[in-house]
């Protein structure tokens, strides 16, 4: 009786462990199958104070470029200064974030120019230029955008909106004429950054 009592334990025992495994196993199966949930990328929203820490007085033009330039408000308005009206600022679902009755800037191609991308010959093209801000957002432009494109009459830096200099940061980078033109909008501009792509 007493190893008919000990074998029925046993029996118990394997089966109860055997439910936990395959219990288990299941709860693994599930963890692999389920995808892996990305961050949501938020905006934080920055006070004054962080506002001001992100201000340039300058942005450098660098990279591929035969004449590296450290431009300031005073040297933008030096150069040839395009007067932009009614611009309005769109978010991903095309709703408006803010709307700019006229602004001032200088065509992003322009700059550029003075730089000199360094080309080997006319067919060399491959560049891209990345405008970068201090919290380290950027956007990007192809070489052909710029140059062979009706984007290159389209893409500022503006150092001037309603008649009053820029608020978020002392320069900031637009594209006029994307759909949506908030994806490069980018405020508190840093740098002009020119790579060639290897």
């Amino acid at each position: 009786m007493k190893t008919k009592n000990y074998i029925l334990v046993l029996l118990i025992a394997f089966s109860c462990s055997m439910c936990n495994s395959s219990k288990k196993d299941k709860e693994e199966t599930n963890a692999i199958e389920k995808p892996l949930e990305k961050p949501k990328h938020e905006h934080t929203v920055l006070t004054a104070e962080d506002s001001l820490k992100l201000v340039n007085h300058y942005i450098e033009v660098k990279g591929e470029v035969e004449f590296p330039l450290q431009l300031t408000v005073d040297s933008l308005k030096k150069m040839k200064v395009t007067t932009i009206d009614n611009f309005k600022i769109l978010g991903k679902n095309g709703e408006v974030k803010r709307e700019v009755k006229t602004c001032k800037g200088v065509l992003l191609r322009d700059i550029l120019e003075k730089a000199k991308i360094k080309q080997e010959d006319h067919k060399d093209r491959n560049f891209y230029i990345v405008t970068r801000a201090s919290d380290n957002y950027k956007a990007t432009f192809s070489w052909a955008e710029l140059f062979n494109n009706p984007t290159g009459d389209n893409a500022f830096i503006l150092f001037e909106e309603n008649g009053k200099p820029i608020k978020n940061g002392e320069m900031i980078a637009i594209c006029k004429n994307d759909i949506r033109t908030g994806p490069r909008h980018v405020y508190w501009l840093k740098s002009i950054e020119v790579y060639k792509v290897e």
